[in-house]
């Protein structure tokens, strides 16, 4: 499937398609479409973009019963052809404003108009820039959240509408205003269609929009101190969401929804006859249809508040938003969602950063496809296992604390069309080790061992996470489906003050003293940089970067690496075969060349860049490997020059292939794939 730009008449095409095979064997493309070549391309061109992987038709819009909803002579047509004024976004406007079209996609909605309330980041996925007269070339570029990284979405801006030049799907109250739905348009590209939008969760919504932990909580069994959660989640950059009780979506006699999901907007403790009552704010993503009970716009319960509280929370407007008792709210209401943002969007306090660790992983049908621990654990040990260290905040402490621990567990579907998607039961076991390894634990640990935390229920959603207090030590997380055989690949997150996540058996888990380990956390900026830079890095993108890293020690001669040297390295970590590596497995890469540029400099004592067999030995003890003097010479021989001396080229990759032997891993504390970044 190649892009194509038709410009009044003439097409520039583009094959910039990446052919991939998935970790099941299955061929599919991924297409990347570069906004900025073809912006620059359109306008150097005087031409405006259409998109021919999402074009004005049909095709786009779903082949279901989604096109009986829609209005006769439909067209698609620019914002620039309905306005003389269009505007893509402005703070002027306001946080509300949007009203659903004919699609159901009412989840979708409520999660959008919950971003709104957080500006950074509506800024990160709808980047406010852009507009309808500066550098206009019918060209649009959002970002989503997609299993594990940032997804650049482009699209050009043509619009289905009816007759009358009105939106037939989401809209603004300022007519004249677009970015929600090119955001729509994006999503519904990402999706497979505007149809595969009919279905969804806010959840799913919240996750794609921010990449955070959902949360889902079942209003019929709250916890006690659900206003407490409340005035938590509300006081930080958090996400809510609420859904009414299942149904045909239709109008209630009390002014509710049945079948609809509603944003969350806010919370107030208010003193009415000397007692408090807490009350929520909602809105209603039609833009329209309130509730009509108790604190609704004109209940008589407003008389019983001081005037300054009624004149600081009542609006009589017909926008969609009211107020109602949480008594209220947990009665006609079935789910609260609260999705709390990751710490790469989530403001910090100093001292108080939490880092993140991110495992992909996969159930294969008869390798690690275990299903759930039963009273006989006969498959349940096959299942993928994570050890998980968790450390005391405190630097330089030790401490029984007890920390707080945020695992979330997501899988992805295998079809690309959101409507078709299917999802497993899923959850996760823990226990607690007395010991650190990286070997398996065979079907015998777990017959005799108690887990300590077994999930109250498989939920059939794309994420569920879990909250724990743990003591500093050792534990063992195992994610499973309900049943064994049940074949998904899917991600571990793990969020703390401090920890280190590895999967057990893993050959590509790297282990170097807690000290030097250490010494090079915190190199955020570096590492946020190239990942925007570069998602996925190849070869030639990795000589690029090696070639121009500051080296701390190597500085004459400065190390070089060649283009065959970086396909070696590749081939030891791209476990994947895809002739890439991720951010998170350059990530542990860049850990091991400075620690390797460390231990390499100390033992270059003539400063000649080159090391004998002699140095080599004790320049791998540094890194607690431990080699004779035969296997240095033999090391010597193989990988150095014609006088058996080793540059650090070559110091890499001999020091990598070690690493990677089975059975060659040295023994100390352990990270692997899944630190933290």
């Amino acid at each position: 499937m190649s892009f194509c730009l038709f410009l009044k008449g003439k097409s520039l095409n583009h094959n910039n398609d990446l052919f991939r095979r998935d970790s099941f064997g299955r061929s599919h493309q991924q297409t990347c479409q570069d906004y900025q070549t073809l912006l620059e391309t359109c306008l150097k061109n005087n031409r405006l973009f259409e998109d021919n992987n999402f074009p004005a038709d049909l095709s786009s819009i779903g082949r279901g019963s989604l096109l009986q909803k829609l209005p006769p002579n439909l067209q698609w047509k620019r914002p620039t052809e309905l306005y003389d004024n269009p505007v893509f976004y402005s703070a002027k406007a306001g946080r509300l404003g949007l009203c659903q079209g004919v699609l159901e996609n009412c989840w979708f909605l409520a999660a959008l108009e919950a971003l709104t309330f957080h500006r950074d980041i509506l800024n990160w996925v709808v980047p406010l820039n852009q507009s309808f007269t500066k550098k206009y070339a019918g060209i649009f570029l959002f970002q989503f959240w997609h299993f594990g990284e940032w997804v650049p979405v482009v699209v050009d801006d043509r619009l289905p509408v009816n007759e009358a030049g009105q939106l037939v799907f989401v809209s603004s109250t300022y007519k004249n205003m677009f970015w929600a739905a090119l955001l729509e348009k994006a999503y519904a590209k990402l999706s497979g269609s505007y149809e595969d939008l009919q279905i969804g969760h806010v959840s799913e919504a919240f996750l794609d929009f921010t990449g955070g932990v959902t949360t889902t909580i079942q209003l019929a069994k709250s916890p006690p101190d659900l206003w407490d959660i409340l005035t938590s989640v509300a006081s930080k950059k958090s996400l809510i969401g609420c859904q009414t009780h299942s149904g045909k979506e239709k109008v209630m006699t009390n002014g509710l929804v049945n079948g609809h999901a509603y944003t969350l907007t806010g919370i107030r403790k208010v003193t009415c006859h000397y007692t408090p009552e807490y009350l929520v704010r909602l809105r209603n993503p039609w833009g329209k249809v309130e509730w009509k009970g108790d604190w609704s716009d004109r209940s008589k319960k407003w008389n019983l508040l001081s005037p300054k509280e009624k004149i600081l929370l009542l609006r009589e407007d017909e926008d969609g938003e009211f107020w109602m008792s949480l008594h209220d709210f947990k009665f006609h209401f079935v789910s609260l969602v609260i999705c709390q943002l990751t710490p790469d969007l989530m403001s910090q306090e100093v001292g108080k950063k939490w880092m993140c660790s991110l495992s992909p992983g996969r159930w294969v049908k008869g390798s690690t496809a275990g299903g759930r621990l039963r009273h006989q654990s006969d498959t349940f040990w096959m299942n993928p296992q994570f050890q998980l260290t968790v450390l005391s905040a405190d630097e330089g402490k030790k401490s029984s604390k007890p920390c707080s621990v945020l695992v979330s567990l997501m899988q992805k579907s295998k079809s690309h069309h959101r409507k078709e998607v299917s999802h497993f039961p899923i959850g996760i076991f823990l226990f607690r080790l007395f010991w650190k390894g990286n070997h398996r634990l065979p079907q015998e640990f777990f017959q005799r061992t108690t887990p300590l935390f077994v999930p109250r229920d498989f939920q059939t959603q794309r994420e569920v996470s879990y909250g724990f207090s743990l003591e500093p030590g050792t534990y063992l997380i195992v994610p499973c489906t309900s049943e064994p055989k049940q074949e998904c690949e899917f991600i571990l997150r793990v969020f703390s003050r401090k920890h280190a996540l590895y999967e057990m058996g893993s050959n590509c888990s790297f282990v170097f003293p807690k000290e030097i380990v250490d010494k090079y956390e915190g190199e955020e900026e570096f590492f946020t940089k190239l990942f925007k830079k570069y998602p996925e890095i190849n070869a030639i993108q990795l000589q690029k970067i090696l070639n121009n890293m500051n080296w701390t020690y190597l500085i004459n001669p400065k190390p070089t690496f060649s283009i065959e040297a970086c396909l070696g390295i590749l081939a030891l970590l791209d476990l994947n075969a895809t002739g890439t590596v991720s951010i998170q497995e350059f990530r542990y890469l860049w850990k091991r060349l400075l620690i390797y540029q460390e231990v390499f400099h100390k033992q270059d004592k003539d400063k000649s860049g080159f090391l004998e067999s002699g140095q080599l030995r004790v320049a791998a003890q540094e890194a607690e490997i431990l080699l004779s003097d035969e296997v240095c010479n033999l090391m010597a021989i193989r990988y150095g020059n014609s006088k058996g001396k080793i540059g650090f080229e070559n110091f890499v990759y001999f020091m990598l292939r070690v690493e990677n032997m089975e059975g060659k891993a040295p023994v100390g504390e352990k990270e692997g794939k899944g630190a933290s970044f």
